[in-house]
């Protein structure tokens, strides 16, 4: 069992080599930056740098990796009388943007990476938040398997997950990158989404 004091102190790591990553990245370029470099720039071993994240690529991403633990843990704090779009958008914004660096580390992905590697791995992070939300709604009165029930459980858990990343998707796009913005983007996004599946929350 991990210990909280464990847990916070593998966060800050984590932080501080995010953070490494983007100064060492934005000054010099993703291929020309080693794991080495950013490990020493952290103040961590090379082998601590591997325990965190399994490429310097890895870090392109950490702004949505970020992310999903403060989301299920936001989201599984609203109360049982909130709607669905209130309790995901709350919690969406509850996650702790840096919005200086989001639009930068975009840029650099954009800039230093395949396309097809960054639809995977936003698919993947997509699919984990589609996940987080499935959870929710089933953790007081889960489904039987294999029952219509459930199948509506999945597809309004994808649907929510594909308006807020589609709202995120606009909101990089968009010359206003405020997060007011982003808070108007996916409130937008997840009331279309309900008002076509209707509320499950």
């Amino acid at each position: 069992m991990v210990r909280p004091a464990q847990t916070a102190r593998s966060e800050r790591t984590r932080d501080a080599l995010r953070q490494a990553a983007l100064v060492r990245f934005l000054a010099q370029g993703v291929e020309d930056t080693s794991a080495e470099q950013i490990a020493a720039d952290a103040g961590v071993s090379l082998r601590t740098f591997y325990r965190h994240f399994t490429s310097k690529h890895d870090l392109l991403f950490a702004d949505y990796d970020a992310g999903l633990e403060w989301f299920r843990t936001a989201l599984a704090g609203r109360g049982p009388d909130e709607s669905l779009v209130d309790a995901v958008h709350s919690a969406v914004m509850a996650a702790p943007y840096d919005t200086a660096a989001v639009p930068k580390i975009a840029e650099l992905r954009t800039r230093e990476l395949d396309p097809g590697r960054i639809v995977r791995h936003i698919r993947q992070v997509e699919a984990d938040f589609a996940e987080a939300v499935e959870e929710y709604l089933t953790r007081d009165d889960p489904p039987a398997p294999g029952t219509d029930d459930r199948l509506r459980v999945t597809v309004t858990a994808r649907c929510i997950a594909a308006a807020v990343f589609g709202a995120m998707e606009v909101w990089m796009l968009s010359d206003d990158k405020s997060l007011p913005e982003l808070a108007r983007l996916c409130r937008t996004a997840l009331e279309a989404v309900a008002a076509g599946i209707g509320d499950q929350g």
